[in-house]
């Protein structure tokens, strides 16, 4: 099982469980920029409630993890471009953005906030709920596996797909951009709830166990 001082020494562990990006939620609202996608340096620091010196050391130490994870720095026309996308007015020349999952590898990495030890502590609770999860090795036969099979598809045509075309039409769009962040959001939770209604029946099936014969081989037997 995973633990917290094992989650802040490897990234190994922590590149793992970045994808569960929901659990930032779970502890308290991250505000986003205007693009519904980032977040700066300043509103970094404010979630987890320690000074923008803070997190831009930790930058300094954990660049290039972070960089993996979509942080990055605007400068130039870049820079310019996306200022007018998204309505931020400022005159800085250069602009530091940390998408959902640079977050969350930052509640990884802080030791000396209160609010990354929560995030922490919940996402190891939502990463020892799915390993622990019951396996079913069993061969299923009929409409109850058809539909394991087209939940599964589902989720993973919203996530591989679907998702990411509203995230590229979000980064390209201009009047329609709250509609689709809200659409965005839509598929999101349609998403999560096929994977709960998925565990859910997982779960009911190890619960029932197998199934006695009946037919001709009970007939034999009475």
């Amino acid at each position: 099982m995973i633990n917290e001082a094992a989650l802040l020494e490897s990234r190994s562990l922590r590149d793992g469980v970045v994808d569960r990006t929901h659990v930032i939620d779970k502890v308290k609202t991250l505000s986003l920029l205007p693009d519904g996608m980032h977040v700066t340096t300043a509103m970094v620091a404010t979630y987890f409630e320690v000074t923008e010196t803070v997190i831009r050391a930790m930058v300094f130490d954990h660049r290039e993890e972070l960089e993996s994870n979509g942080y990055r720095v605007l400068t130039g026309s870049e820079l310019s471009y996306f200022k007018q996308l998204s309505g931020i007015q400022s005159r800085t020349a250069s602009l530091a953005l940390f998408p959902r999952r640079a977050v969350l590898n930052v509640a990884m990495l802080l030791r000396d906030s209160e609010v990354a030890r929560q995030v922490r502590t919940y996402l190891l609770d939502v990463e020892y709920m799915a390993r622990t999860q019951p396996v079913d090795n069993s061969v299923h036969r009929g409409p109850d596996s058809l539909d394991d099979r087209i939940d599964r598809r589902i989720t993973h045509i919203l996530g591989k797909t679907i998702v990411p075309m509203f995230n590229a039409l979000i980064e390209a769009s201009g009047e329609h951009r709250k509609e689709l962040i809200s659409l965005r959001d839509d598929v999101e939770k349609v998403e999560r709830k096929l994977c709960n209604h998925h565990q859910r029946l997982r779960h009911l099936e190890h619960a029932q166990g197998p199934r006695p014969y009946t037919g001709i081989m009970a007939s034999i037997d009475a």
